[in-house]
């Protein structure tokens, strides 16, 4: 269930745009911080620092990749599907949409924290 604090929390992140920008680059593929910066028009620290915002709130996840020549980075991906808000009886909700994961998205996010 998400709070009310959380709900402020995304709903500023969802105000900024390079954030908006980040989701929908990463809603078409995966897709790495170097490119979402060109994509973008962000410098590599504001993009990191959107990403790790994303996360924190289960809006973008990150997958290793390896290159052939050996070394790792890390690509994002939407995970954000929709926001619904409904005001009936002078009450809000709010539903926020997210992708369903895989078991093996499950169980490397479940290694990712071990580290």
């Amino acid at each position: 269930m998400t709070t009310d604090g959380e709900l402020s929390e995304i709903a500023e992140l969802l105000d900024d745009p390079y954030a908006r920008d980040i989701l929908a680059e990463a809603s078409i593929e995966p897709v790495s911080a170097t490119m979402l910066s060109e994509h973008c028009d962000a410098s590599l620290p504001t993009v990191y620092r959107r990403i790790e915002q994303l996360q924190e709130h289960d809006l973008l996840t990150a997958q290793q990749q390896l290159d052939p020549d050996g070394n790792h980075y890390k690509t994002y991906e939407a995970r954000l599907e929709g926001v619904a808000i409904d005001l009936t009886d002078g009450t809000y909700s709010v539903e926020i949409t997210r992708t369903k994961q895989g078991a093996a998205d499950r169980f490397s996010d479940l290694v990712e924290d071990l580290k």
